[in-house]
């Protein structure tokens, strides 16, 4: 295992750089990167956090996840761009297909972050780091934003050296070097120590790495039960997983949720919510060649009073519309009349649409799985607003919502993986 050359590649400010990009490429004359900005909802829809933050942002000490007011507290001058998940998604595919020119072993970990085993590929490209560089600067020259690549013998190094200074570099995080590189950062830093996590420990004088990768392992499983173990292996750069090939990440479930800008108060409203909703899930589905057997939905009311609601098909299933009929279904038999200010749908047990069993209880309409192609692909080629459904017209909601992709079910990074 020791022998092994694992590159973990991280986006620097993703969201945002891929913005900053696309509105150069467009005729924008400022770089997103260079000024304070963040890419964040909109505080009209009740969706105002900070998605991402340019690196000049935060030097105002402005959060990820924290609301855009607080935000403009910090920083008058701060500039908010709404997130694009569409042109995010294609940045993406985009950084996974030049690196799979370098190995065909590719993992993707979530939206901005993949893991590459250059082991065998050194008989090819030689020297590791230098092979490193030649990645990190193929994506700045030909996608246009700059990435982080950490190189070690397993994923846990690796992906803690990509973590270290930033932005646009290569960093070594061999075990040789774990106790000058890794051992002095704050505990919080390390790879599964939340914030929960890290407060146990620094209650405990664990302040840094090194203090943790010190400790002895039953200690903490004592107040951190088998997580103790895991953070004890990750803090002595102990870590064998494999990188799992996969040209899409390995997903689980799919989903999506809203906030509305307005409370909604009757059945047909909350149909049609229903329906945008599924209608980007759907969509996702057929474009990652998944059927479904499970869906899922899930509401908050005005008062904060959270349900959910769930129901299997009786054979697997990528239709808008067997879906959404679902998804009504479930909706009806929960919801008693009070106010909304958010929904959600979710799909799961999900399997390959290459071959679909028809059933006697459920509607299998060729047409209908044809047409809902045909949509698709009008939205991937024009935009997703280019085609939609009349019932939309002058309702205040968006023909399709939620769509951050961030749902998908990306694999949990773990000794076991």
């Amino acid at each position: 295992m020791q022998n092994r050359i694992i590159m973990h590649i991280d986006a620097n400010s993703a969201y945002l750089s891929w913005e900053a990009v696309y509105r150069l490429q467009h005729g924008d004359f400022l770089d997103l990167r260079t000024v304070p900005s963040v890419v964040g909802g909109n505080e009209q829809t009740r969706h105002g956090i900070v998605l991402t933050k340019s690196i000049p942002a935060k030097a105002f000490s402005i959060q990820t996840g924290e609301t855009l007011y607080t935000a403009r507290m910090k920083c008058p001058g701060l500039l908010v761009v709404p997130p694009n998940y569409s042109l995010y998604m294609q940045c993406s595919i985009a950084m996974g297909d030049i690196l799979r020119e370098y190995s065909p072993f590719v993992e993707q970990y979530s939206v901005d972050e993949y893991f590459l085993d250059f082991t065998e590929s050194k008989k090819l490209f030689g020297d590791p780091v230098q092979a490193a560089h030649s990645i990190k600067n193929r994506i700045r020259d030909e996608l246009g934003f700059t990435v982080n690549v950490g190189v070690s013998s397993n994923k846990i190094l690796a992906k803690m050296g990509s973590e270290l200074k930033k932005p646009d570099r290569v960093h070594t995080l061999f075990p040789e070097e774990v106790e000058q590189k890794m051992w002095p950062l704050p505990v919080e830093e390390l790879f599964m120590v939340g914030r929960a996590t890290a407060k146990k420990l620094r209650d405990r004088c664990v302040k840094t790495i090194g203090d943790l990768a010190g400790s002895d392992p039953k200690w903490l499983e004592l107040f951190l039960k088998s997580h103790g173990r895991l953070v004890w292996n990750y803090a002595n750069g102990r870590d064998i997983s494999l990188v799992r090939v996969n040209r899409h990440p390995v997903i689980k479930s799919m989903g999506n949720s809203t906030t509305t800008a307005f409370d909604l108060i009757d059945r047909q409203s909350a149909h049609l919510l229903l329906l945008s909703l599924v209608e980007t899930v759907s969509a996702r589905l057929r474009a990652a060649a998944y059927c479904t057997k499970l869906v899922s939905i899930s509401f908050r009311t005005r008062e904060f009073y959270q349900c959910s609601h769930q129901r299997k098909f009786y054979t697997a299933t990528d239709s808008t519309k067997a879906i959404h009929q679902l998804a009504c279904e479930l909706f009806d038999e929960l919801w008693e009349g009070h106010p909304l200010r958010h929904m959600g749908v979710s799909v799961s047990e999900l399997c390959g649409n290459d071959f679909i069993q028809t059933a006697f209880f459920q509607e299998y309409n060729e047409k209908q799985q044809r047409l809902d192609r045909a949509v698709d692909l009008i939205r991937q080629r024009y935009g997703s607003d280019s085609i939609f459904r009349s019932s939309f017209i002058q309702t205040g909601l968006k023909p399709m919502a939620g769509g951050t992709g961030e749902e998908v079910d990306y694999p949990v990074m773990s000794s076991l993986l």
